[in-house]
């Protein structure tokens, strides 16, 4: 810092301000020593940065080690708002989210100095860890159960399911089938909830739903099942893969998509738009996901209080080439 000052014909305070972006520098100065600054190749130690500050800008992010598309998007769309903020990021990826998982997770970040942690705890067994948390350390949950004692940014699944349902019945079909996720997933019991209600609002009983895993096996799977029910015209699968499995198995047993079966998914993949035919789906906006929860986590590190509550991100309908009006047979 001494050699920039001396370059830039600054104190090392003034150096100092220009680092950690105060106002009270001018243009001019402010440019002699960002230039200085490239000259040396000068890299702040982040650690005596720390030590002067007492902020790391370092955010903790508890993930589930998973390839599944959500979960997946929700920590990139963390990420990148976190780095737009100014903040690095450490990750801890679980293979299991339970109690004693979390909270090891927790202890291993915040000996890494990280100012707070955002949990993306899409298993609803992962709520059992929240409660008790350190009461000093920031916490935002992201995807899990709405029923927590912190901070909730999620995406409205019922909300979601219910647009995906009623796309279908507005089409004139008499009957929407459910591929549901597993059942220990908040996503996938906001999804259900929401083509029960859309059902339910018109006037229509709703049969069991067909639960899967998210993969595209399942989805085949279970669409094979449903090949065979007599009057079949509708299916609305919890997410994209589950829906290309169906696609596939409404396809081998001689039924078009959308001629005989409309499908609805979910999640909106990038694939989605180049299935065959091009997938009705429910997208979900993952940037913003990830903005909400750092405002929520910044305020806490700013001083507000861990305040239980759920900030709902819309989800958004997309219709494609999959569903079509009812033709009676």
């Amino acid at each position: 810092m001494a050699d920039v000052a001396a370059l830039a014909g600054v104190s090392h305070q003034t150096v100092s301000r220009v680092l950690n972006d105060n106002p009270r520098v001018s243009p001019d100065t402010r440019r002699r020593v960002e230039e200085a600054i490239r000259k040396l190749n000068y890299q702040p130690n982040s650690v005596a940065r720390a030590l002067v500050t007492g902020r790391s800008r370092t955010l903790g992010v508890v993930s589930f080690d998973t390839a599944l598309y959500g979960p997946a998007s929700t920590l990139i769309g963390i990420q990148d708002a976190a780095h737009q903020a100014g903040y690095h990021v450490a990750t801890v990826s679980l293979r299991s989210l339970v109690r004693s998982s979390i909270l090891d997770a927790i202890e291993r970040l915040r000996r890494q100095s990280v100012e707070g942690v955002i949990i993306i705890a899409p298993e609803l067994s992962a709520a059992q860890a929240l409660v008790n948390l350190p009461a000093d350390l920031p916490v935002v949950a992201v995807e899990g159960a709405l029923e927590v004692p912190v901070p909730v940014v999620a995406v409205d699944q019922k909300s979601g399911g219910a647009q995906a349902t009623q796309h279908l019945l507005d089409l004139g079909h008499p009957l929407v089938w459910h591929i549901s996720g597993p059942v220990d997933w908040a996503e996938a019991r906001g999804r259900e909830r929401g083509w029960r209600m859309a059902l339910e609002e018109g006037g229509v009983a709703a049969p069991p739903a067909l639960v899967g895993d998210w993969s595209a096996r399942s989805g085949f799977l279970l669409g094979q099942r449903l090949a065979a029910v007599p009057g079949l015209s509708a299916v609305f699968a919890g997410n994209d893969q589950m829906a290309l499995g169906l696609l596939r198995a409404l396809r081998e047993a001689g039924r078009d998509v959308p001629g005989d079966v409309s499908v609805v998914g979910f999640d909106d993949i990038p694939e989605s738009a180049y299935f065959t035919p091009p997938l009705t789906t429910v997208r979900q906006d993952f940037a913003e996901v990830g903005r909400r929860s750092l405002t929520r986590l910044l305020e806490q590190i700013d001083g507000a209080p861990r305040v239980a509550g759920t900030d709902t991100v819309p989800a958004e309908l997309v219709i494609r080439d999959s569903t079509a009006p009812y033709r009676a047979r």
